[in-house]
């Protein structure tokens, strides 16, 4: 026994003790550097935090910075304690290239989705609220998220639109200004008096208290149709006020014309039969 025990201290002196010693102090400091990474990213993460409620910068694009930040000194800190344990970086560098080519070839329409979302967010064609265009669908904006844009349709319908679909194709955003046109025709016979009918939209769209004085409202004759003359009415109107406004003139200028002796016509065919003997 006593034999044994020797050996064993002897192995301990000679192995075990300078091993324990060596990793032991690298593995502390590591996990050392590893903390104090992660107290670092929190820190910076609250501090930007701060900042960005300070500038009111949109939600989604607050949450997407400081993540970012954070998970990057958090992969810096990673890397610092790997090679403060003693680990050759070269070889663990080449391994995360070799795995993160592969996980990219993989998710490359993921990944895609992620790059259109960073572009979306920094560029901002639309923010939440805006009633858009995009990716063939018109609707509300309700989130702009890293992979994915959610819409609400005027219908009540959810729809969810990869983030590639949407930067890589016409976006047409219906709020972005505070005023719009409506662009109207109505049409009137060609027996009927045109100056009563430009006088009549006149003085429709001169009481409408929706219609903008400036800039100046467009009523004028635009084609001569195979059966009617055609006249334009573009009002301007608060972006609001679309919507309600066009319902409401569409029926209050049938309603008038009618009402001045115009009519609005309705194409016609004349079909002559003749008999065979």
């Amino acid at each position: 026994m006593t034999d044994l025990s020797g050996q064993l201290m002897e192995w301990y002196n000679a192995y075990l003790l300078p091993l324990l010693t060596t990793w032991g102090l690298r593995a502390v400091g590591g996990a050392a550097v590893f903390l104090v990474g992660m107290m670092l990213g929190k820190s910076v993460r609250r501090g930007l935090v701060r900042v960005f409620d300070q500038t009111e910068m949109d939600e989604t694009l607050e949450k997407f910075l400081t993540s970012l930040f954070y998970y990057l000194i958090i992969t810096i800190a990673g890397v610092a304690a790997l090679g403060m344990m003693g680990i050759q970086m070269a070889s663990v560098l080449t391994i995360l290239g070799a795995a993160g080519l592969a996980v990219g070839l993989a998710l490359q329409g993921t990944l895609s989705n992620v790059a259109s979302g960073v572009m979306l967010l920094i560029f901002r064609p639309f923010k939440v609220g805006d009633f858009v265009d995009a990716a063939g669908t018109a609707g509300t904006v309700e989130s702009i998220g890293l992979f994915t844009t959610r819409l609400n349709t005027p219908d009540n319908v959810h729809i969810i639109i990869p983030n590639s679909g949407i930067y890589g194709g016409t976006i047409k955003n219906f709020s972005h200004h505070d005023v719009r046109r409506n662009d109207m025709v109505m049409g009137i016979s060609y027996d009927d008096d045109i100056a009563v009918a430009v006088e009549t939209i006149r003085s429709v769209l001169d009481a409408e208290d929706r219609v903008l004085k400036d800039p100046e409202y467009v009523v004028a004759v635009s084609e001569l149709g195979d059966s009617s003359v055609n006249l334009v009415v573009r009002p301007w109107c608060k972006a609001p006020d679309y919507w309600g406004l066009r319902f409401d003139l569409t029926r209050t200028l049938k309603e008038r014309l009618e009402a001045a002796g115009c009519s609005i016509p309705y194409p016609q065919q004349d079909v002559h039969l003749h008999k065979v003997e």
